[in-house]
Parts: C-alpha cells; structure tokens; sequence
C-alpha cells in the first residue's frame, strides 16, 4: 500500500515541479525583457581592457572629455536606439535586438557613425557597436555590456581588446 502511493505521488510532484520550473522561466524573460525596455540609459564610461592571452595590459578611459550626453534606449522589446553615439554630434541610431536563448548577451543591429581606421587611416564611417554584447549588469539602475574580444577561448599569445560600456537610467516612463 504505501509503496503504491509513493509511485502514484511521486510522478505528479515531479510534473508539478517541471511546470513550476518552466514557468518561472518565462517571468524571468519577462523581467530581463522589461529592465531594458523601461526607460533611458545613459552612458556613464567607456572602459578599454587590453590583453594579451589571460594578462590584462593597461586599461584605457574613454570619453573622459565629452560633453555630449549618449542615451541608449529600448522602446519596445524588438527596437533599440542610440544618440550621439562615440561623442559624436549625430542624429540618433536606431536599429533592433534581441537576447541570446540564455539571455546573457544582447544582440544588435543598429549601426553608428564613428571614428574607424581603415588600411592605417582613420575617417568617419560606421561601426555595430553592439553586435554582440555580454550583459555583465543589468539591474533597476545600471547596465554594463562588453563588446569586441570576448571569447572564452584564446592563446597565450592572442591579443584581445574587450570595451565595457557602462550605463545607468536615467529617465523612468512616466507613471513608473
């Protein structure tokens, strides 16, 4: 008897645990989703860490001199904004996004003007900033997001460049 009441139980605990778990899945989507999406951020710093293999070279601030505010936003769950992107007077950038399946990294379209070096050069072109970016911070108020070379896997002697952009909110929707 008690063994038949043990097989008829533990198939529903097990059941209702998957449902549980699926579902907390999705609100979690759900909060990620929204973090972004409600309201401004702007950005804070520009950070620059060089590496060769796993030894950190010295690190380069950017923007330390601009007076231009740069604003990311996320109007909806699919569009996603950027003015005066690298400190640079311009109309804003817009483009779409959308988070990998583990939503660690945000991904985007959206091409900026920006200072480019071409064959030695540098001039004016465009650049995908946030192409793949991997979401270090996301919270109520800040949001960090590293860009360039951030594989897991590198040599020794591979030379990487990750740029940290940090951002903070700014600008909550009104009723909020």
């Amino acid at each position: 008897m008690k063994n038949k009441v043990l097989f008829i139980f533990l198939p529903i605990l097990i059941i209702t645990s998957i449902v549980v778990n699926s579902c907390k899945k999705d609100s979690q989507a759900q909060i990620i989703s929204t973090l972004f999406t409600n309201g401004t951020w702007q950005l804070a710093s520009v950070l620059v860490f060089n590496y060769l293999g796993s030894s950190q070279l010295p690190t380069d601030t950017l923007n330390t001199t601009c007076d231009t505010t740069q604003n990311f936003t996320f109007p909806t769950t699919s569009t996603c904004t950027y003015s005066n992107f690298a400190c640079l007077s311009q109309k804003t950038s817009a483009g779409t996004w959308s988070l990998t399946s583990d939503q660690l990294f945000l991904m985007s379209d959206m091409k900026c003007t920006d200072t480019v070096r071409v064959n030695g050069v540098l001039t004016i072109g465009t650049t995908m900033p946030f192409a793949y970016a991997k979401i270090v911070n996301l919270g109520q108020y800040s949001l960090i997001l590293q860009t360039g070379d951030i594989a897991t896997y590198f040599t020794p002697t591979t030379k990487r460049r990750i740029v940290q952009y940090g951002f903070v909110r700014v600008k909550l929707p009104t009723g909020n």
